[in-house]
């Protein structure tokens, strides 16, 4: 077994659809055998600045081919590889001349694959272990110290390496730590070299990107915005087309690019559902246009998404109907953009990687919630869509946003749902809960400005639990209100996260403002959940 059994399944086992840029082509593959990681990879090989996608470990080997890729990466996983049903990595793929380069679960199969052996040891090494580093003329391990605290999750370990590999490092338990072919182009370690637990990691991955693989660097905000721009140009043409603009860095860096690479013919619109939160809807309106000077239309369409978000308490109905009800406004305002300025063919998204990823992607991967950009729209669209940003993650885009010369406060915007508060109330949404959780937000995003943590943590939603009701005492009286949850988070990509340690004095300086403050709710609650298990939205 290379990884916990706990370990949750992969969120990203999709590749990125759509036209593929120059940057885009010959991709590295980050083959997703279920690991907790695989997206971390990923996220790892682009900041080495080459372009990568994850597809999943059922992927025949002629689909994988077919892409062309520079490289091959085995992923991590749950499973064994002597197990029966356990995923396995096709062997002609070695015979294939593309470079391959296996860690943990990866790392057993391609010994298997090859004809080294894989036991089940006994021994188990779960976190922080010592790397004793013993090939001094190893291309992958080179120049690191004698001994690298790495980060491992395994319970399998590789008992004889295939013919005419090297052994590279080893630890206490595991004999067999790393090992190299040169001559064909591998290599493997056992550890997670992907995680900012494994000293020198990010090292090894470009030894094995640049010096083994002998790749070279080129996906760069330049080279990405110059890619997109062409692509944009192809697709739309002359024709008219509408952003739906939400205020966040995501629609605004899509925005921006369609706007460089199309000028007039976009118009962005700004659907005000009712979900906003406080002086959201005049920050959009005074200071992205003034950025940018794009034409924006806002749509006031507060009673359409409250009247058809009655009685609605599940989730995903939640998130559909919220993508359903954009979309038939960003239909109304074509229709009238139409009228003045002819018809509107296309509509620009702010859809990441990671909102693709968590909505199933289109290969196999589990849902884990329907995004409403992806999953949650609607079978009848009248638009063809243009996503410069789908095969993006978060810290690209604002790359990309500062590239195209945006300003911070919308590059570092912390990031925000695109359904709103409709997804922080637990329950029903109603006018009432949305004004009892705005204010509450309001005070929270006060708060962590004055302190300065604006920057230090990735976003801290604020939640309503409005099915749920606490006793407490206010003003000598017992009360019967509701709890605020605060969830603050730090993240680099939204894909995993960890909670955010806000000092305890400010944590009860927003306690005691919000039960204060705030009507109706008497109990503040802090959500130390990491991202897995839990994701960083409660629905």
């Amino acid at each position: 077994m290379s990884e916990a059994s706990t370990s949750p399944q992969s969120e990203a086992s999709a590749a990125v659809s759509g036209p593929a840029s120059q940057t885009q082509s010959h991709p590295v593959l980050v083959v997703d055998f279920g690991a907790q990681y695989a997206q971390l990879i990923a996220r790892r090989i682009r900041e080495a600045n080459i372009y990568s996608e994850i597809v999943p470990s059922t992927m025949s080997l002629a689909a994988m081919l077919a892409k062309e890729p520079a490289a091959v990466v085995l992923s991590g996983g749950p499973s064994s590889v002597y197990a029966e049903g356990a995923p396995q990595i096709d062997a002609a793929l070695f015979d294939a001349g593309v470079p391959v380069f296996g860690i943990c679960y990866g790392f057993q199969a391609m010994a298997t694959a090859l004809g080294g052996r894989v036991d089940q040891t006994g021994r188990r090494e779960y976190g922080g272990t010592t790397l004793n580093v013993t090939g001094k003329d190893s291309r992958l391990l080179r120049d690191l110290p004698d001994q690298v605290n790495v980060w491992m999750s395994h319970g399998d370990s590789v008992a004889e390496a295939p013919a005419g590999f090297t052994v590279t490092a080893h630890t206490v338990d595991t004999p067999i730590a790393a090992f190299e072919n040169l001559e064909r182009r591998f290599a493997g370690v056992q550890y997670h070299p992907e995680v900012v637990h494994s000293e020198h990691g990010q090292e090894v991955l470009k030894r094995f990107l640049y010096d083994v693989a002998g790749l070279e660097p080129g996906w760069t905000a330049d080279s990405i915005l110059t890619d997109q721009i062409d692509l944009i140009r192809a697709q739309i043409g002359d024709r008219k087309v509408i952003c739906g603009l939400s205020g966040g860095v995501d629609s605004a860096v899509a925005a921006a690019i369609v706007h460089k690479a199309v000028g007039d013919q976009l118009t962005c619109v700004f659907v005000d559902h009712g979900l906003l939160r406080a002086g959201e809807r005049e920050q959009v309106q005074r200071d992205y246009v003034a950025a940018t000077g794009i034409k924006l239309v806002t749509v006031d369409a507060q009673e359409q998404f409250l009247t058809a978000l009655a009685g609605v308490t599940e989730p995903e109905a939640k998130r559909k109907i919220i993508g359903r009800e954009f979309i038939r406004s960003f239909e109304n305002a074509a229709a009238s953009i139409a009228q003045e300025e002819g018809g509107v063919d296309f509509l620009v998204q702010g859809t990441l990687y990671p909102d693709v990823v968590e909505s199933g992607g289109g290969t196999g991967t589990a849902t884990i919630k329907s995004h409403h950009n992806v999953g949650g729209l609607p079978d009848d669209l009248k638009f063809a869509l243009v996503e410069p940003l789908r095969a993006l993650f978060k810290d690209e885009v604002r790359l990309l946003g500062a590239e195209l010369g945006l300003p911070p406060e919308i590059v570092g915007r912390q990031p925000f749902p695109g359904p709103g508060l409709g997804i922080r109330i637990i329950g029903e949404v109603t006018h009432a809960r949305l004004e009892l959780l705005r204010t509450a937000d309001a005070i929270v995003r006060e708060e962590l400005t004055a302190a300065g943590l604006d920057t230090a943590i990735w976003q801290c939603p604020v939640v309503l639990l409005a099915e749920v009701r606490s006793v407490g005492v206010q003003g000598d009286g017992r009360t019967y209100g509701h709890p605020i949850v605060l969830r603050p988070v730090s993240s680099e990509d939204a894909m995993t996260a960890d909670w955010s340690r806000i000092p305890y004095d400010l944590l009860a300086k927003i306690s005691n403002r919000i039960t204060g403050e705030v009507a109706d709710v008497n109990r503040v609650v802090l959500d130390i959940t990491s991202k897995p298990p839990g994701t960083i939205e409660w629905e």
